[in-house]
């Protein structure tokens, strides 16, 4: 080895990826470690960092951290058949060129300190926004009704929406049902025991339960119902998403009101 090679070795190597490392664990943690590479690389680019998503994973293999983000596992209350099925309009097909053009609604329960919780929520198709939510501890009616009444109150009384939901008791309900004819809605289900049929939503609990629920510990219900709401204001406004080019549900829904 010449002398000169020699010297250069023992110069401290300067580290070119630094700050960008930086950045790598900022994006991480103010995730709350939900973050994976892809989506790490799309912050960057934000930030204005010329960047290979190849480079972003190996950057992340040598800072040792990976997104704690679970397998996604989808869980949907299914109650006692009762009412009139109809028939399941947009059969697979949940793509969508405005917002209220499709929404999506389901209930899904939580264990939390010993008490089942059951969320009902709506979601707009297009913009991937949870419009509305009730949370209660039966999933009766009355979480059924004050879901759909807050949906429409929100988005400005919209007509001909279809609305898709499973074949639970609650949409065959006669109140349920009423309340949509009389919105000028479109009610559509899915087909019995088939829940790809409404996969929007059962998407969207699976992501809320393996981003949020399973990664944490609840001392009281009041607390999970607290950090519920932090987590839905999170996905609607900060989220953003490859299905969305990287952008939040609210921002795609106000700038389609503002096209």
């Amino acid at each position: 080895m010449g002398r000169s090679t020699f010297y250069e070795n023992l110069k401290p190597q300067k580290d070119k990826y630094k700050e960008i490392k930086s950045e790598i664990l900022d994006i991480y943690y103010k995730s709350n470690r939900r973050k994976g590479y892809r989506w790490i690389t799309s912050d960057l680019k934000k930030l204005g960092y010329n960047i290979n998503h190849k480079t972003v994973l190996r950057l992340m293999q040598r800072l040792g951290i990976k997104s704690v983000v679970r397998a996604k596992k989808y869980s949907s209350f299914t109650g006692s058949v009762s009412g009139t099925a109809v028939e399941n309009i947009p059969g697979r097909d949940f793509s969508t060129t405005e917002i209220n053009q499709k929404w999506t609604t389901d209930v899904t329960e939580f264990k939390v300190c010993g008490k089942r919780v059951y969320l009902s929520g709506i979601m707009d198709m297009h913009s991937k926004e949870l419009i509305a939510h009730t949370v209660g501890f039966s999933p009766n009616m009355k979480l059924i009704m004050r879901m759909i009444k807050l949906a429409y109150r929100k988005t400005g009384n919209p007509k001909n929406v279809i609305i898709q939901s499973d074949q639970g008791w609650q949409y065959r309900h006669v109140s349920y049902k009423h309340f949509l004819k009389k919105k000028n809605a479109v009610q559509s289900m899915s087909r019995k025991g088939n829940c790809l049929d409404n996969a929007v939503i059962e998407n969207f609990w699976g992501i809320l339960k393996t981003e949020w629920f399973y990664l944490n510990d609840f001392d009281s219900v009041d607390t999970f119902l607290e950090q519920l709401e932090d987590y839905i204001h999170y996905f609607n406004y900060e989220r953003d998403s490859s299905v969305l080019n990287y952008r939040s549900p609210v921002e795609v829904r106000t700038k389609k009101m503002v096209a």
